[in-house]
């Protein structure tokens, strides 16, 4: 997901968005762990996917302070 589309979302949008793609890429993690993962490059987007969400939910919330 762009993070112009993530901006769009509400505070509560950006934690459901942050918890799906831990829980996915804990998913992957466990995949590639038991050697059924793949695409290992899936991690990598996923764990990116993951600090774009984080870092637009903290500049929402600090520009709500």
């Amino acid at each position: 997901m762009k993070a112009s589309e993530l901006r769009e979302k509400d505070v509560a949008g950006l934690q459901a968005e942050v918890k799906e793609l831990q829980k996915a890429h804990f998913n992957l993690r466990m995949q590639k762990a038991t050697q059924q993962l793949a695409n290992t490059n899936q991690l990598r987007s996923t764990r990116r996917a993951i600090a774009r969400a984080k870092t637009v939910l903290a500049q929402k919330q600090a520009a709500a302070k």
